[in-house]
């Protein structure tokens, strides 16, 4: 039987009372006389074998205690209901083939230093708090592609290395390229807007790189996003879009990552209250809570940590800022007069944007808006941006050629898998987190 139809410890109810063999590793083991109790994962699941003296072959009782952690085994044994078994099954052993005796392995139950966890992250994927972020992440990937297909929309794939900025050069990787200087893409969304103009819907997904100088628990240098684009889309398609995105990839992990949230010790009750509506406040409004929370800020100032999480408490759910100043939003901005302006002036005050802010301090997961349709007022806002015009002249073309109203948004897939799980910091929700002191492994 080949890697990817033998039997997986996560589909053992379809082999209830049958003789199997799993392929996998020791998580674990414990004596008691004459019976022995191993601990086997192979990367779906966990399982407990129980070694009966009398009952297995002679030689696999015999070898028992030379198994260690993380040695590689094939374990042959009956498949028995177990109702106090996590899992709900237990393995009846009959032989163990052993094909690799690990070493001491370096992680041990003892605690940890997160340098040293880092420092070894190729190991640390293997316990399970991390297998079982990570394995919600794969299970989140998913259901993004599936969410935008059934919408129609069609993915589009951006290029890595651009020949300029998107959200500032302050914060861009460069690296030679033959002759010229390329940089490593902040967002595809500048290429997702010519694929929204010859396609359509669109959706970009893939990772995206931010030089930015920040240590804290939700900041990467490399990161994921997926990122919508809607041709005559507006800034309330973008929230009515996101709200329902966010509410198709909670109700899936609720529905199919049950293994993995009991593991992580997520509070399922907080997944569940996420449901429509999300609040909808303006940038001004938000100020007005933020001064009744204690947290006043002057107008023009972006929100930072401690601001968000008030945001996200006031509410106890998902919440939408939208109309934020256009001082410090980008140049692709379309600009209004008011918080309910229509973006008829290319001096607003506002620009028609929107952040969707999670609660319980994870911040912004979602930020898009509306995007200048208009040619001259794009090239006032290029400028105005210090940024070279020449370097801009295929997205200019967008407008010059069958230009409309158009809307789209990013997610930010580590920090939605963040909130999803729990975890307290997003190196946790990718497998090799890239982050200011850390390139290895």
């Amino acid at each position: 039987m080949n890697a990817f139809s033998s039997p997986k410890i996560r589909t053992l109810s379809q082999y209830d009372g049958q003789t199997i063999t799993l392929k996998g590793w020791v998580h674990n083991k414990r004596s008691s006389g004459k019976i022995k109790f191993l601990m086997l994962r192979d990367g779906s699941g966990i399982v407990q074998g129980v070694l009966v003296k009398g009952e297995c072959e002679e030689q696999t009782f015999n070898d028992f205690e030379k198994l260690t952690q993380e040695s590689s085994i094939l374990v042959t044994g009956k498949v028995r209901k177990e109702p106090r078994a996590k899992i709900g099954y237990e393995l009846t052993v009959l032989k163990i083939e052993p094909f690799q005796i690990a070493g001491e392995y370096p992680i041990s139950n003892k605690e940890h230093g997160v340098e040293f966890l880092m420092d070894n992250r190729h190991l640390w994927i293997r316990s399970q708090k991390q297998w079982a972020a990570l394995r919600i992440r794969s299970e989140i990937m998913f259901t993004i592609q599936d969410f935008f297909r059934k919408r129609g929309f069609v993915r589009f794939d951006p290029p890595i290395l651009t020949p300029t900025s998107c959200e500032g050069t302050s914060t861009l990787f460069s690296t030679p390229y033959f002759d010229e200087k390329a940089y490593l893409t902040q967002s595809g969304q500048l290429y997702g807007e010519a694929g929204a103009f010859a396609l359509g819907n669109i959706y970009t997904f893939g990772p995206t790189f931010r030089a930015e100088k920040s240590k804290t628990r939700k900041h990467l240098t490399e990161f994921w996003m997926v990122e919508p684009e809607m041709a005559y889309g507006t800034l309330t398609d973008v929230m009515d879009l996101g709200e329902d995105f966010i509410c198709h990839i909670i109700k899936h992990c609720l529905e199919n990552c049950q293994p993995e949230l009991a593991i992580l010790e997520r509070n399922q009750k907080e997944l569940e209250a996420i449901t429509a509506p999300f609040p909808r406040i303006s940038y001004d409004e938000a100020l007005k809570i933020l001064e009744k929370r204690g947290h006043a800020i002057p107008w023009g100032e972006d929100f930072g940590a401690p601001h968000e999480t008030a945001l996200g408490e006031e509410f106890g759910k998902p919440v939408f800022i939208h109309h934020f100043p256009s001082q410090i939003k980008a140049f692709y901005f379309k600009q209004a007069d008011d918080p309910n302006g229509d973006g008829v002036d290319h001096d607003g005050k506002y620009a028609l944007g929107a952040d969707l802010i999670a609660p319980f301090g994870y911040g912004e997961i979602i930020g898009g808006g509306q995007r200048e349709d208009r040619l001259d007022v794009l090239e006032h806002r290029i400028r105005e941006h210090g940024l070279n015009l020449s370097d801009y002249q295929w997205y200019l073309d967008l407008r010059r050629y069958g230009s409309v109203p158009h809307a789209g948004f990013g997610l930010g897939l580590e920090r939605t898998v963040a909130w999803v799980t729990g975890v307290e910091h997003v190196r946790e929700t990718i497998p090799f987190p890239r982050m200011l002191n850390h390139l290895k492994p």
